[in-house]
């Protein structure tokens, strides 16, 4: 009987024996799987939603048919309810969704009958079915006022290309002067004329539009730049430069800048010959505070 003591040291082939880390190896327990590795293993069933569905929609409660939610196919909410996406419930086990509830009722109203909110709210509630991709809530909305007006304002305001930027423009520089001037107010002058050509008294007053038969060089002539903060124009259109003037002031508004203006006179700069520019020059005051 032979007993071995010790590790074999004269053994031909050392590889033979097994390292300690070979033997931990083979003890491992399996590794815990991922949570991708999981998701593939065990899909998520498909959410199932009550017949009648409880609903809070950022804090404000609300109970609808599931079928409601799921009237038009191509919205958000029919996505959502479909069973395809989880959404969580709160404490009382409604369905949350993360959006403020103000106009949800308006949404469901329009879901449920058809209802359309009143004009006061439109412009909202048109967020809001933009929000859930509503499609025929939103047709049925931009075809009554004030939607249905604000697209033929947008059809004239996209004469102007620069519209936006030259609103911009006027922010800019009247925030920059009131802070310069440490003032309550700013001033600046803002041109609006609707004819390329300038008026004069030369001119032929029988023609309403000053789009005279001219070369190019001498179109060349009248060109140039009133030295005012921001210039609106020219554009062909029915509009004058009033409404012109009360889009400007309206959008101000929607931003909450308080502003006032007042025509101040003509640009009067001397052209050539017996011309001069007649364009009219607007004095905006923006107030701050």
């Amino acid at each position: 009987m032979v007993v071995v003591t010790g590790q074999n040291k004269g053994s031909a082939n050392p590889d033979d024996a097994m390292s300690s880390s070979d033997a931990e190896e083979d003890f491992q327990e399996p590794a815990t799987p991922t949570a991708t590795q999981a998701g593939r293993a065990l899909p998520l069933p498909p959410q199932q939603f009550p017949e009648v569905v409880p609903l809070n929609v950022g804090g404000t409660y609300f109970t609808t048919r599931l079928s409601t939610l799921r009237r038009y196919e191509d919205t958000m909410l029919a996505a959502m309810f479909s069973g395809r996406h989880y959404i969580p419930t709160d404490a009382e086990g409604r369905y949350f969704i993360d959006r403020d509830g103000t106009y949800f009722g308006d949404i469901l109203n329009f879901l449920r009958s058809g209802d359309l909110p009143s004009r006061e709210r439109v412009r909202s509630v048109y967020k809001e079915a933009q929000y859930y991709s509503i499609g025929p809530l939103l047709d049925n909305l931009e075809d009554i006022q004030p939607l249905k007006g604000e697209k033929v304002r947008q059809a004239f305001l996209g004469l102007m290309p620069y519209y936006r930027d030259h609103l911009e423009r006027i922010i800019e520089i009247a925030k920059l002067r009131a802070m310069q001037r440490k003032a309550r107010f700013a001033k600046l002058k803002v041109c609006v004329f609707k004819e390329e050509m300038p008026i004069t008294p030369y001119e032929c007053p029988h023609f309403n539009s000053l789009r005279f038969e001219r070369s190019e060089s001498e179109t060349k002539l009248f060109e140039h730049h009133c030295e005012v903060d921001v210039s609106f124009g020219p554009w062909e259109a029915v509009a004058d430069v009033y409404d012109l003037l009360h889009c400007i002031v309206t959008d101000l508004s929607d931003r909450g800048i308080t502003v006032d203006h007042q025509c101040i006179g003509v640009c009067d700069k001397h052209l050539i010959n017996h011309y001069y520019c007649k364009r009219p020059i607007y004095e905006f005051k923006i107030t701050w505070w």
